[in-house]
């Protein structure tokens, strides 16, 4: 009953009244976010683990199954030892031959050097948003895999700007958009797609937060307008 006369007598008044009665019944805290820098400029590494990594390393968790034979990893080898069971070898994937860890210095998106059907694991976490062709990349990618392979692939649906080098950040996702991409390759039957994050994950990773500064259930709640990353499992067919 309350609620109903509170919704009429809303009703009665204009626009720019109704915003600040809904205003005082609800009012926005902001408190340490009331900011105009972030509480840390590198996603919250200084801070603890960073909000996305805490979503990729459970997507990784769930998957690890995935995670075996001759994997591919870009940057270093971190997650294949970490999450990989009947792992046989690694090597670490980088378009930077300056990397010490890099055993193959290729171009995703131009990887002609990689041998068809190398490998039963690729991991690509948070890398597609750096390729301007993702196309390319995703074809060879698919290309690289072995038959009944997995490719297991994290994107951002948000995040800050990659200021060391913004000339090389050019996407962010959706779960369409990223479905779409992959099932080119891949077909639709053999592309699963989930997001992890909600409200306040995002908000408090785009503020520099760590995970370890939020609540269990402000983690794991998953809320399909708000999603922070975007991660798939995509399998290759098999031979006949």
């Amino acid at each position: 009953m309350l609620g109903s006369l509170n919704r009429y007598l809303l009703s009665r008044l204009d626009e720019d009244w109704q915003r600040r009665l809904r205003r005082m019944y609800r009012p926005a805290r902001l408190g340490s976010l009331r900011r105009m820098k972030p509480l840390s400029e590198c996603w919250g590494v200084d801070r603890g683990t960073p909000v996305d990594r805490y979503y990729i390393e459970r997507f990784l968790a769930a998957n690890r199954d995935a995670i075996r034979g001759k994997v591919l990893e870009v940057r270093d080898s971190r997650y294949a030892l970490k999450f990989g069971g009947a792992v046989e070898s690694v090597e670490v994937l980088d378009i930077d031959p300056d990397n010490p860890l890099a055993t193959i210095v290729a171009d995703l998106a131009a990887a002609d050097s990689i041998p068809d059907e190398v490998f039963d694991c690729i991991i690509l976490t948070q890398t597609l948003q750096y390729i301007f062709d993702t196309r390319a990349a995703v074809r060879h990618l698919h290309r690289i895999l072995r038959p009944a392979g997995s490719l297991l692939v994290t994107v951002p649906a948000l995040s800050k700007m990659y200021t060391r080098r913004p000339e090389t950040d050019y996407w962010r996702y959706t779960p369409s958009s990223i479905r779409t991409l992959l099932t080119q390759a891949f077909g639709a039957e053999r592309v699963t797609v989930v997001s992890f994050g909600n409200l306040t994950s995002a908000i408090a990773f785009l503020a520099g937060m760590a995970a370890e500064e939020l609540r269990a259930r402000e983690l794991e709640h998953h809320d399909p307008d708000f999603p922070l990353i975007i991660a798939a499992r995509c399998v290759k067919a098999s031979n006949p």
